[in-house]
């Protein structure tokens, strides 16, 4: 009787995931399969306390695989950067009443261009993973980061050396709407 209701069980069990299965396959053929992707945007976003950016790269060799992927991280990371720096440089600008709001403006932008660029050199890895493909590729994907303290002392520092835009500047106004952004980037990813 016990070995009767085990075979029924593990019939019952076998039904149930054949069945689970099947309707799987019939979602993946009408919608594509699902692919998981490490070292990703959904894992690694920019944040409240960090940018980041992800990338990846495909190539025969393991080298280039990772040059491509960590360009691509690189470029992404940048854009992060530089995005939240032109917003936060124009609502700065915009609720503050600077003299020559255009000339603050373009020598602020450029002066965060150049920190960004300096900031490139100091990225850390948050994210690494290489996979090989059936056919020998392999395949690295990497996400880096860079603290966003970091970014705003070297944008501070930056400013301190150059007496005009230092004329025009209030540290407190700028990193309050520093820290704004950057709450902005946390609240827009889940």
């Amino acid at each position: 009787m016990k070995s009767m209701i085990m075979v029924a069980a593990a019939f019952t069990f076998a039904a149930v995931l054949s069945s689970c299965g099947g309707s799987k396959k019939a979602a993946d053929s009408s919608f594509g399969k699902e692919v998981s992707v490490p070292c990703n945007d959904d894992e690694f976003h920019s944040d409240a306390k960090f940018f980041r950016g992800t990338g990846n790269g495909i190539s025969q060799d393991l080298s280039t695989a990772k040059s491509k992927a960590r360009l691509d991280a690189n470029t992404n990371l940048a854009r992060s950067i530089n995005t939240t720096i032109k917003s936060v440089s124009d609502r700065y600008v915009n609720e503050r009443q600077i003299g020559e709001n255009s000339e603050f403006e373009q020598k602020f932008e450029q002066m965060s261009r150049e920190v960004v660029n300096q900031q490139l050199n100091n990225v850390e890895v948050a994210c690494n993973k290489t996979m090989q493909t059936k056919d020998g590729k392999f395949q690295v994907f990497t996400a880096l980061q860079v603290s966003k303290d970091e970014v705003l002392n070297n944008i501070s520092n930056r400013i301190s050396k150059d007496q005009k835009l230092q004329l025009d500047y209030d540290k407190m106004k700028f990193e309050q709407i520093f820290n704004e952004e950057m709450n902005k980037l946390e609240s827009e990813r889940p």
